[in-house]
């Protein structure tokens, strides 16, 4: 672990309190649940190591948002350690059925604490156990959004089925948005499977014509025709590689770190959001500067900036 420099008039991030210690009661804005899946991924991944390497990563940034005096909506912008944030730790071995079943509990136990749960993955199998976990019985209603470059739509159990595995646990295709499908990162027996399933899919290709922001908008109206929670998985491959070369999927020409920021303040602004998850970050593979993992540690306090704006 490197050692940081020491200012009392520069807090640091992380390092929060753990979600047991609530006052009975009491309710957080945002609980952090590291969730270090793994085992089923499709290509060789050491993400168990990353929801570690995100916390050590939060270290680095401070809780502070920066006025604009030309923006009156950021001129009296509060800091993020105004909020609750509380810490439910890692779930212990959480692929294969046992595993997935701890993450759904931890997940439904970290929801009834807080507003928001963020997951920190670990590969996008943690996807479908966080969000049933969260859901609970609101899953008939509720919506999912994705952050993608893949369809994740595989048949059998891995971080490529996620979306699959929802719609078949009972999730409605129709309040499902997939957002950043690249091209020759996919199939077209996938693409042709998303369609037949009713998901609205958004290409990269638009996400160059359009701010993200306003394309996550109706994704959200989307997701959240049903009235029911709606899970976002942030999977960072969605980005370009010089951006997240620690992710093993990701290709040239995905979306830019701003743009993955962006998205992910405006879904912690959104009401309907219940969860989100980072997912795909390989802490392990990461360039020497740490980039991925300081892009993903950057999400969490851009989430929580987000639930601050509610």
């Amino acid at each position: 672990m490197v050692t940081l420099s020491h200012d009392p008039l520069w807090p640091r991030a992380g390092d929060w309190p753990a979600l047991a210690d609530l006052e009975a009661g009491e309710t957080a804005d945002l609980a952090l649940l590291g969730v270090p899946t793994w085992r089923t991924s499709l290509s060789p991944t050491g993400a168990h190591a990353t929801p570690a390497a995100i916390r050590e990563a939060l270290r680095r940034y401070s809780p502070a948002l920066m006025p604009d005096r030309g923006s009156p909506s950021r001129e009296e912008a509060e800091d993020v350690d105004v909020l609750t944030l509380v810490d439910a730790g890692d779930v212990e071995e959480p692929d294969g059925p046992d595993g997935e079943a701890r993450v759904r509990a931890a997940a439904a136990m970290a929801s009834e604490h807080s507003t928001v749960v963020m997951a920190l993955g670990g590969d996008n199998s943690l996807t479908t156990s966080v969000a049933l976990g969260v859901w609970g019985d609101w899953l008939p209603t509720a919506g999912l959004i994705t952050f993608d470059a893949h369809y994740d739509l595989r048949d059998g159990v891995s971080n490529g089925s996620p979306v699959r595995r929802l719609i078949e646990a009972g999730l409605d295709g129709r309040r499902v948005v997939q957002i950043g499908i690249a091209d020759f990162a996919n199939s077209r027996h996938y693409a042709d499977r998303a369609a037949d399933l009713g998901i609205t899919v958004v290409h990269r290709d638009e996400l160059h014509r359009r701010p993200i922001t306003d394309v996550l908008a109706e994704a959200l109206e989307i997701a959240g025709a049903g009235g029911g929670p709606v899970h976002v998985d942030l999977d960072v491959d969605v980005c370009d590689r010089s951006v997240a070369p620690g992710c093993p999927a990701s290709v040239p020409g995905g979306i830019s770190a701003w743009e993955l920021r962006a998205a992910a303040r405006a879904v912690g602004a959104s009401a309907a959001v219940s969860s989100v998850d980072l997912a795909e970050v390989d802490a392990t593979a990461d360039a020497p500067d740490g980039r991925t993992v300081r892009l993903a540690a950057l999400c969490v306090l851009e989430v929580a900036a987000g639930v601050g704006l509610r």
